[in-house]
């Protein structure tokens, strides 16, 4: 039975009840027995060095983690401020029939009106008459009023979080010897390793004497992992068959948020505090009281995000305008740009990766990605992008030449908006047009995709030509048009997702919840996929006979375990796995050996590549 903590303000996951620690004298104030140690390693793991790989690389914390994050967290309110302030400053400050010229002013207060060119403060109202349009209006009161309360908020987070982050600079800097100006020249590996021996000197974790490197990928991803195994057991409802579009997958950043403040960190989420799952959860007689109960909660948090839909939805179409306007009209063809959806995030996700680890990989796997989208292409609407572009880019021709022969074009009505599009419909016919040398290799390009993001559907292979392939593959690598047309239709599908999809799901992720949490001495409840226990998750089609135990509800699909387990191991070539899991990797070894040795020369090549190598060499 699981016993509840007697001080829930500790970080005490119940285990080595009389421990008696000698700390280190010098230090025994500030990093003995860290109540938050989740909290702690995870902003370790952000401000420190973001480095996948024993080199260190450049990335956003150069020279100075404290400094850009507290910059990043300053200028966040900064711009929230910005976009309410001019955006209200546009809405009733701006007098727009001045502007446009459709009403004429009269500077010089006589009869006849003047005709001369208006200027931008003639459109400017005064303040008073500004200030009076702002309260004669209830909805724009109440919308600064929300926003108000919203960034007071934020105030109130970023202060603290500046003074956490001061807090990990000095720990950075007194405790693990690592000066700010030095960061970026460690590696993620180099700090863990420090984190590892601090433990043994002072115990930041009291409940054990040693800290192993899953020990700290545990507490950092606790929350992470969890969400990952749903993906991956198909848990959570993002996938949807719509009548005109077909399979469908939405995630976006609100409903993610919203998941996680239902089972995670919420008033009533399925855990207690940071590191231990409620007690009813664990017990099977409670599963269906719990599941009604955590069913309303759902209702009323999708009821609250309908409440809250029009402040949202107003704030993502300011927000998504003033980010992205600017760069349509410079650069038109960025919205036909693609990148990793979030659904294709968590997807592709390993079991204890980090945000570096998985960022790096999936970089490396951009263009090849790229590629293979790209090298799919419709004959018909290839013809009908030439001839478009044809049209407009002639049209467009004759503009420019008569603008400078002329300049006094440019004063006709509408002919920089005439030239602004013209220019829009070529760039976008041309990015329908292939390239003319593109040899069509689909088969070759996506195993070159695989080679980075390590997962994919097993009907996938040998399909690779076929255009249900591709449209799979967009879920993961999609527009970002697609992104962005998401993200503003997400105050308005999240509340539909959360009353209507979801509640049925309720039963299932309390059972899940309850079958797949382990507990862990000095670590807390875990999501047990994590653990990278190949004999209780792992999959028989990756394994030798008697390797596993797994039923097909507890084993991980498409060989996460196995992959998991894989990745972690070089990324962290120190730790040592549990004897089955060894097994595993040593005749893993043995068969890239064998395969690498009976290859002709150019697989060689491929199998002294980055993986093979790491496989094959003695450290790892």
């Amino acid at each position: 039975e699981y016993h509840r903590l007697e001080d829930l303000e500790e970080d005490s996951p119940p285990g080595e009840e009389e421990l008696l620690v000698h700390v280190t004298e010098g230090l025994q104030d500030s990093w003995h027995h860290i109540k938050n140690l989740d909290n702690f390693f995870t902003k370790i793991s952000l401000q420190g060095p973001c480095l996948a790989a024993a080199q260190p690389f450049p990335c956003h914390t150069t020279k100075n983690g404290f400094a850009c994050m507290m910059l990043s967290d300053v200028f966040e309110l900064v711009q929230f401020l910005f976009v309410v302030t001019f955006s209200t400053f546009l809405l009733c400050c701006v007098e727009y029939d001045v502007l446009f010229a459709n009403r004429p002013l009269n500077h010089t207060g006589g009869t006849a009106p003047d005709r001369s060119k208006v200027t931008l403060p003639d459109a400017i109202l005064p303040a008073p008459q500004c200030a009076q349009r702002i309260r004669a209006s209830g909805w724009i009161i109440f919308l600064l009023v929300m926003a108000a309360v919203f960034w007071l908020y934020r105030l109130v987070k970023v202060l603290c979080s500046l003074l956490s982050y001061w807090e990990i600079r000095t720990f950075y800097i007194k405790a693990l010897n690592i000066p700010s100006e030095g960061l970026c020249n460690y590696s993620w590996q180099e700090v863990q390793a420090r984190l590892i021996s601090l433990q043994r000197q002072q115990q930041m974790c009291v409940h054990k004497r040693e800290l192993t490197e899953l020990d700290i990928y545990h507490r950092i991803l606790r929350f992470k992992n969890y969400t990952v195994a749903m993906v991956n057991k198909s848990l959570l409802p993002v996938h949807f068959h719509l009548p005109l579009l077909g399979p469908v997958v939405f995630l976006t950043q609100g409903l993610k948020y919203n998941l996680e403040l239902l089972l995670f960190w919420g008033p009533g989420s399925l855990f207690q505090n940071k590191w231990s799952l409620r007690p009813q959860c664990k017990r099977a007689g409670a599963r269906r009281e719990l599941a009604q109960r955590l069913a309303r909660t759902m209702v009323l948090v999708g009821l609250a995000n309908l409440l809250l839909c029009p402040c949202v939805l107003v704030w993502q179409l300011l927000y998504a305008f003033f980010s992205y306007a600017e760069v349509i009209k410079r650069e038109p063809g960025s919205l036909g740009a693609r990148r990793w959806s979030l659904y294709g995030r968590h997807y592709l996700r390993h079991f204890n990766e980090l945000n570096h680890e998985l960022q790096a990989r999936l970089s490396r796997g951009y263009k090849p990605a790229t590629k293979y989208m790209n090298s799919f292409t419709s004959p018909l609407l290839t013809v009908l992008a030439k001839n478009v572009g044809f049209f407009a880019g002639s049209i467009l021709a004759v503009l420019i030449v008569l603008t400078v022969y002329d300049e006094d074009v440019l004063t006709v009505q509408h002919i920089l908006t005439a030239i602004t599009l013209l220019g829009l419909v070529v760039t976008v016919a041309r990015s329908f047009i292939p390239d003319e040398h593109t040899v069509w290799c689909p088969e070759q390009l996506l195993q070159r995709v695989l080679a980075h993001i390590h997962y994919m559907p097993d009907h996938w292979q040998g399909n690779a030509s076929r255009s249900e392939t591709r449209s799979e593959m967009a879920q993961l690598f999609q527009y970002k048009a697609v992104f962005i047309l998401e993200e503003l239709l997400s105050p308005i599908l999240t509340p539909l997702i959360l009353i209507f999809a979801l509640p049925s799901r309720a039963l299932d992720i309390v059972d899940f919840f309850r079958n797949f949490t382990v507990e862990v001495v000095g670590v807390g409840d875990i999501c047990s996929f994590a653990q990278l226990d190949i004999r209780n998750h792992g999959n028989p089609q990756w394994l030798s006979a008697g390797q596993t135990e797994a039923s097909v509800y507890q084993q991980a699909e498409n060989g996460k375990t196995e992959l998991s387990l894989m990745h972690f191991a070089i990324t962290n070539p120190r730790w040592q796995p549990p004897p089955q899991s060894e097994l595993f990797l040593s005749q893993l070894k043995e068969k890239v050996q064998q395969d690498a040795a009976a290859a002709p020369p150019a697989q060689r090549i491929l199998a002294e590549g980055p993986l093979g190598a790491s496989l094959l060499s003695e450290d790892s």
